[in-house]
């Protein structure tokens, strides 16, 4: 496709995302004195946040994965097995990695998505507050952001 003389392409290019990404921290780091101010600094680069159970077998029990960023935690998957709902162990897993957050990563805040059929009630009772809420997103469903203040 050609669009005033600038030739537009839809393809997978790991190499060109890279760049992308690379050019646009830049772009925002030039525009916001908050990001500049990161420059440099632990909270300037992502760091994984992986919180593990295992029940009394060995088998999975349950896990939570994210990434602080900027002082914030961001949750990225939660989930318990069936087995296990009910038991304290969402709770425990949640807590643990806001502590982690709080205490190894300098961490003030925390974020996370989930769905109207998954468990936003659950987050509500941890102390998350909806931010954002998205009707249909996918259709049928409703995504919210909610967000808490940690510590």
């Amino acid at each position: 496709m050609v669009c005033r003389m600038f030739r537009i392409e839809a393809e997978v290019d790991k190499a060109r995302r890279d760049l992308l990404r690379s050019r646009l921290r830049d772009t925002n780091t030039a525009a916001s004195p908050v990001l500049a101010a990161l420059r440099g600094t632990p909270g300037e680069r992502e760091r994984p946040l992986h919180v593990w159970a295992s029940d009394g077998t060995g088998d999975l029990a349950g896990g939570l994965v994210g990434h602080t960023w900027a002082t914030w935690l961001h949750v990225t998957y939660l989930w318990v097995d069936a087995r296990h709902r009910g038991a304290g162990l969402g709770s425990h897993l949640l807590a643990t990695a806001e502590r982690i957050a709080r205490t190894d990563h300098a961490c003030h805040h925390a974020r996370l998505e989930t769905w109207d059929f998954q468990a936003p009630d659950f987050y509500r009772r941890q102390g998350y507050e909806v931010v954002c809420v998205i009707p249909g997103y996918p259709p049928g469903i409703t995504e919210y952001t909610l967000t808490k203040r940690l510590g």
